[in-house]
This record gives C-alpha cells, sequence and structure tokens, in this order.
C-alpha cells in the first residue's frame, strides 16, 4: 500500500505502525511516531492499524549544538 513517511511516498507492507518500524529499519525505542497528526504511544503501536494514504512522522532525537 502506499503511505506517507515523512513527507515522502512510499510502498509498504506494513499494516500496524510497529511493523512499519521494522519494515523500514528503525530503533522502535529510540524514535517518537505520529499517525495523521495524531502522536501515538510506543505502546500503543502493535496495534495502531496504518492503511492506504495514511501520512506517517517518525522522529529520532539528535545530539549535537
Amino acid at each position: 500500500m502506499k503511505i506517507e513517511v515523512n513527507g515522502k511516498t512510499l510502498e509498504v507492507a506494513a499494516t500496524t505502525l510497529a511493523a512499519l518500524l521494522n519494515e523500514l529499519d528503525y530503533d522502535e525505542g529510540h524514535v517518537a511516531t505520529a499517525l495523521n497528526r495524531d502522536f501515538v504511544r510506543k505502546t500503543q503501536r502493535a496495534q495502531t492499524k496504518i492503511k492506504e494514504g495514511d501520512a506517517v512522522e517518525i522522529v529520532s532525537p539528535r545530539q549535537g549544538g
């Protein structure tokens, strides 16, 4: 299915937010996620379904100054 991830359209097989993070090789413990502009807690990712046309934001913390 086609979804938008961080502003880019991608074709993915995942059907949940947790599976999407795994498919895209993100470390699930070190990112923040939003689905259609709504924050999704780490504990809710496995139950959060994604569907065609959804917009996902994945944010990783950075260090530096």
